[in-house]
């Protein structure tokens, strides 16, 4: 983050009010969807798996005089491998250089262990701390008050906002709010700009989209899509893709009987990616084992996981 606001001190003139709010919340509490729902488009794949965001993810909003940039932070874990281990330290980064910082609870959930842990942290953290309980579209009033009364003893938040990411409810007042906490200072991103990701990062993470849909147990925290090329043509695209699996049992999983569960998240990704290139896509998957690419230091730098 500091890299971003040293580029753009160095070539952007003053535009108004712009800075950074990190989102921080234990996994699956719907950073994700929320991130997209302030953005108003998607820049986060979302599931209900652990470890689904594993980037510190950039969407860039903005208004007349404005611009905020959210950053999706990976879930708040104990680190158990060079992988999640890269995942906390860029947590804790992120916040201690943000602007603001938006804790998501699951409302559905309610406040618990790994909720008092990430409190903890915001905390210690310079900036102010505003605080989202998402899902309430899944709970009734008595719940959700009693949810709201519990966030309120973590003694942390300026703001408290009840949310339902998925179906946008009480977003917009949730963006105001985090608007009004921007200090004055330079735009960091072209106003068109929706994501700091690479377009081979978002492709790659769209394919992974659709294994954490169809995969449960180990598989899902044992992939990483990397894209090796795309080419485009007369307004057609192909892309190449490889999926990294730790063992050959994923491997013959992701690719199923027959080939199947490969056709199938082709056929979903290859979707999902028309839909971004807006043009039509020729998608070829193929499958590698890389042995504990998690603990791997060169292949996670290799992947730009930091």
């Amino acid at each position: 983050m500091s890299g971003l606001r040293q580029r753009a001190a160095a070539g952007a003139g003053l535009a108004g009010r712009s800075g950074f709010i990190a989102l921080a919340g234990r996994p699956n509490a719907g950073k994700s969807t929320l991130t997209n729902a302030l953005a108003g488009s998607k820049v986060a794949i979302v599931s209900d798996r652990p470890q689904t965001t594993r980037r510190a993810i950039r969407a860039v909003v903005g208004g007349e005089g404005w611009q905020l940039v959210v950053v999706d932070l990976p879930g708040v874990q104990r680190p158990r491998d060079a992988l999640t281990e890269r995942m906390q330290q860029r947590v804790e980064s992120e916040l201690s250089q943000a602007d603001g910082c938006l804790m998501v609870v699951n409302g559905e959930q309610g406040v618990g262990p790994g909720d008092r842990f990430i409190a903890g942290l915001l905390a210690r953290a310079r900036a102010p701390v505003v605080v989202a309980v998402n899902k309430v579209d899944r709970i009734d009033r008595a719940r959700t008050a009693a949810v709201l009364s519990a966030v309120g003893e973590l003694s942390i938040a300026e703001a408290v906002f009840p949310v339902s990411a998925r179906r946008g409810t009480g977003v917009q007042a949730l963006l105001d709010h985090l608007v009004s906490l921007l200090p004055p200072g330079v735009f960091y991103f072209d106003p068109s700009q929706r994501s700091d990701q690479p377009e081979s990062v978002l492709i790659g993470e769209l394919v992974r989209e659709q294994i954490l849909i169809r995969t449960r147990d180990e598989v899902p925290h044992a992939v990483e899509v990397e894209v090796e090329a795309v080419q485009e043509h007369d307004g057609r695209f192909r892309v190449d893709a490889v999926i990294l699996v730790e063992t050959e049992s994923q491997k013959g999983i992701l690719i199923g009987s027959g080939g199947r569960m490969i056709k199938a998240i082709g056929m979903g990704a290859r979707r999902a990616i028309e839909r971004e290139l807006e043009g039509q896509v020729h998608l070829a998957l193929q499958v590698r084992v890389r042995r504990h690419w998690r603990a791997d230091e060169r292949v996670l730098d290799r992947l730009g996981i930091e």
